[in-house]
């Protein structure tokens, strides 16, 4: 089992924790109560960091620092689904600035900046990448590929993994959790198995409903990793009906007057 590494900034390089204190701030208040997970709205499912999204149309540009030209046709094509759904374009460009900079051997696990985090110069400096592919080479199969992929660039659209939303509902055998991560083939310590594994975020500040089990931001996990005895979790390799409708509803098109998506969207 291979799942990414979310690389979320440290407090102390993030320039914008006031903006996100404000915004859980303002979102306690116009609730007026304490939020908790039951009490977000049930529009959909995927969870994302609103304060990390880009705006509304934006036009990303995407740049390969390395790769051969079978990894980044593969990558490229697979990307480009999201803009079926959202509103929110990738520019693959051959050099020159980029928001969101793709490697495939920065270093052995695959990972993404969240959503506008890979602007955060301190944090991804504009010479190295804000998303890696670790494992993915020519030979590897198409399955994997949209897997990863999906998944990757739903983190550059500010989503986070399914089972850290506040309404995952399976129950994590600890003690099994711990063991198989500090093997192969991740090797992370208690900390980096708490960050990306076992915690979850708070409900302020995200958008999210019920638990999707066939969300591409859900890894596959062994039935053993759990104490509820409902076996593994799914393989997920394309994006479910409620990430494509969350999707929408956190990047929605321009709409015509009428509510009618002009010709030109």
């Amino acid at each position: 089992m291979r799942i990414c590494f979310e690389r979320i900034i440290p407090d102390e390089l993030d320039h914008e924790r006031p903006a996100r204190r404000a915004l859980r701030e303002f979102m306690v208040a116009s609730a007026g109560k304490t939020l908790n997970a039951d009490g977000m709205a049930r529009i959909a499912r995927m969870a994302v960091v609103n304060s990390k999204k880009w705006p509304r149309g934006s036009t990303l540009k995407c740049l390969f620092l390395d790769g051969s030209p079978t990894m980044k046709k593969k990558v490229e094509a697979i990307a480009h689904q999201w803009e079926k759904f959202e509103s929110i374009k990738f520019k693959f460009v051959k050099s020159g600035p980029a928001e969101i900079r793709i490697s495939f051997f920065a270093d052995s696990g695959s990972w993404s900046a969240v959503g506008r985090d890979a602007l955060n110069q301190s944090y991804f400096p504009p010479h190295q990448p804000t998303m890696n592919y670790g494992w993915l080479r020519d030979d590897t199969s198409d399955q994997e590929y949209a897997r990863v992929v999906l998944h990757e660039f739903g983190h550059a659209l500010s989503c986070i993994h399914e089972h850290q939303q506040p309404k995952f509902t399976r129950i994590w055998d600890q003690q099994a959790v711990l063991k198989y991560f500090q093997g192969p083939p991740n090797y992370w310590s208690r900390a980096d198995i708490q960050s990306n594994v076992l915690a979850k975020y708070s409900p302020t500040g995200l958008s999210a409903t019920q638990f999707d089990p066939k969300s591409i931001m859900l890894y596959e996990f062994d039935g053993r990793l759990f104490s509820d005895g409902l076996g593994p979790t799914n393989t997920n390799t394309k994006l479910s009906a409620t990430d494509r409708k969350m999707i929408r509803s956190m990047y929605p098109r321009k709409m015509g007057t009428h509510g009618i998506r002009t010709k030109s969207q």
